[in-house]
């Protein structure tokens, strides 16, 4: 197939063969109910550092099927999913009749064996024990994926997708900072090299003294210096001066990379593209308070300033990176990628966000793109 190309695959759920067998592996079902109850399971953050990616905000959508080996998650495979809005999903995943098959993945030292044909069955056959009659396997982009997929489970490309279709429009962007800008350089490098399909229309700073200013006039982005003046200005009256610049820019996404400052509920319902990035790994359940690591550890969600600096002195061995879309309720948007970072003994602050920064570009690289096959 051209390596620009993605396909969707469906199969026939009555005539696949669905049988499969277990082997040396234990085997669960993780339901969207179970979610609710438990907030967050070691599971996702497994599949965040053995895959990276959406995967993990897509298992979430979905019911699991779980293998293990020991204590030690083996691979596992969703289906079912609900809410998710990629654009793929739009055609013969919105026929009646037809379910959602994946993400699914399976662990490096277990590839290639039976475990593989295995969850893949187990899974259509959940969506088969759920009365769907077709499953769709969306978004496949290699010819060796299609062949296994015909191979096990008898399944047709129904529908083709050219790659570049999403890089045709430039979507209109605002970028609010207030820091050195790190992430904000990682996007106008991504602009620049093609790998983005955004067009920067300006800068927005509450810091007169922040990096991300000299960044955006060396890229030639329009940079706009907007202090809070809190003896002389109210509170609502900068942010209604700060909405209405952003609202001159006319953008379709707004990125908060490093912004220091609290939107107000009017400004998040006029722009709610927005995408923030946040300095700690959040749990996927929005209302959750604890978050659960690769490791099976836990610990608050460090929401707020300072998440690194409260990890620390919480004790924590994880940190790690959230991209996530805004709401009224500060860093608890729905997350669309995150990425967990082991924390080494004795490491202080500034070798950890040094650590970080790499980490916190790619989430965000990947956090655009998803909002982009959103579309």
């Amino acid at each position: 197939m051209p390596a620009r190309e993605l396909v969707n695959l469906v199969v026939d759920l009555h005539n696949a063969p669905l049988d499969y067998v277990q082997g040396p592996f234990e085997w669960d079902v993780l339901t969207r109910a179970e979610h609710a109850t438990q907030g967050d399971s070691g599971l996702y953050a497994w599949i965040d550092y053995e895959f990276g990616g959406t995967w993990s905000s897509e298992a979430f959508a979905g019911k699991n099927i779980v293998a293990k080996k020991g204590r030690r998650f083996a691979g596992f495979a969703t289906y079912d999913s609900a809410g998710l809005r990629f654009s793929w999903l739009r055609g013969a995943g919105a026929q009646q009749g037809v379910g959602i098959f994946g993400p699914f993945g399976v662990s490096a030292e277990f590839r290639g064996s039976e475990l593989g044909p295995a969850l893949l069955r187990a899974a259509l056959g959940g969506l088969r024990g759920a009365g769907y009659p077709r499953a769709l396997i969306p978004a496949v982009g290699s010819e060796k994926l299609i062949e296994y997929y015909q191979k096990h489970v008898g399944a047709k490309v129904v529908e083709r997708f050219d790659r570049a279709r999403w890089r045709e429009k430039k979507w209109r962007t605002v970028v609010l900072a207030s820091g050195q800008g790190t992430n904000f350089q990682a996007v106008i490098n991504g602009v620049a090299a093609g790998a983005l399909p955004l067009d920067i229309a300006a800068l927005v700073s509450n810091n007169p003294n922040a990096f991300a200013l000299q960044r955006a006039r060396g890229a030639n982005i329009p940079a706009i210096s907007l202090p809070w003046k809190r003896g002389t200005q109210l509170r609502p009256d900068y942010d209604a001066q700060l909405s209405e610049v952003v609202r001159r820019a006319q953008p379709d996404l707004v990125l908060l990379l490093g912004w220091m400052h609290l939107l107000d509920d009017r400004f998040i319902a006029e722009f709610p593209e927005t995408i923030n990035i946040h300095p700690a790994f959040l749990p996927l359940a929005e209302g959750a308070n604890e978050v659960v690591f690769p490791d099976g550890s836990s610990t608050p969600a460090f929401r707020g300033a300072r998440a690194v600096r409260d990890a620390l002195a919480w004790g924590s061995r994880w940190t790690g990176a959230t991209a996530h879309r805004i709401t009224l309720h500060t860093d608890r948007g729905p997350v669309l990628v995150r990425k967990p970072l082991a924390i080494n003994a004795g490491e202080t602050e500034d070798a950890v966000l040094e650590r970080l920064h790499p980490i916190e570009h790619q989430v965000m690289r990947e956090a655009i793109m998803r909002w982009v096959f959103e579309r």
